[in-house]
């Protein structure tokens, strides 16, 4: 992820000790103790990512618990997001004086289910897509790229962003993408100056699609 962003964010890649290391009090009370095994490995290897990437910007040890909505709980004064695919975590933080928001994604890099497809890729989009060069599955991309837009979106304004809520169009020559928040969710924000676009970096790897966006501070 270091690759798709700016200096300013902080990155942590798990490694493989990652997956099974010590959660702080706090945290391991956010998990709960009902969670399965795949949930409990996806969220300590989250939080350990979490915790190296703080230090990396100079703060001490500090929890990252999750709210009810389950999204991380970042201490004040910094923006952060984490993502985890099979085999793959990672998380990003950044001090809030620098930057609003940041957002990051990764997916393994495979086919969408056709059912996955209709819900993910707007008429509009599937018409760009089918110009993009073959080679990389682009609704993947499209995908990792909308996780990514509400990543960076949930944390501003609070409300859910639909995968039809924001109209993406990728650069493949470029690696990086564009998108436009629905003007319906804009009016509908419950916070004045929402974010009406966002644009960011993508990668696609042998195994893994990753994506990544920032809000810089005017």
């Amino acid at each position: 992820m270091h690759d798709l962003l700016p200096p300013a964010v902080a990155v942590a890649v798990a490694g493989p000790a990652d997956w099974s290391g010590a959660l702080l009090p706090v945290e391991r009370a956010a998990l709960g103790d009902r969670a399965v095994p795949s949930r409990r490995r996806d969220f300590t290897a989250g939080r350990v990512c979490a915790r190296r990437a703080l230090a990396a910007l100079g703060l001490p040890p500090t929890p990252v618990p999750a709210g009810a909505d389950r999204a991380p709980i970042w201490p004040a004064g910094v923006v952060g997001t984490i993502t985890h695919t099979a085999g793959y975590c990672a998380a990003a933080a950044a001090h809030a004086s620098d930057l609003r928001a940041v957002g990051i994604d990764a997916e393994r890099r495979r086919p969408l289910t056709p059912g996955v497809r209709r819900k993910v890729c707007r008429p509009d989009e599937e018409a760009d897509l089918a110009r993009l060069p073959s080679g990389p599955p682009w609704p993947t991309v499209l995908f990792s790229v909308k996780e990514t837009v509400y990543k960076v979106w949930y944390p501003l304004v609070g409300t859910w962003l639909g995968f039809p809520d924001a109209r993406v169009t990728l650069d493949p020559d470029a690696g990086t993408f564009h998108a436009e928040i629905a003007p319906t969710r804009l009016a509908d924000a419950p916070v004045p100056d929402p974010p009406s676009s966002m644009s960011g970096r993508f990668a696609v790897d042998d195994d893994l699609v990753r994506t990544a966006a920032v809000l810089t501070r005017r």
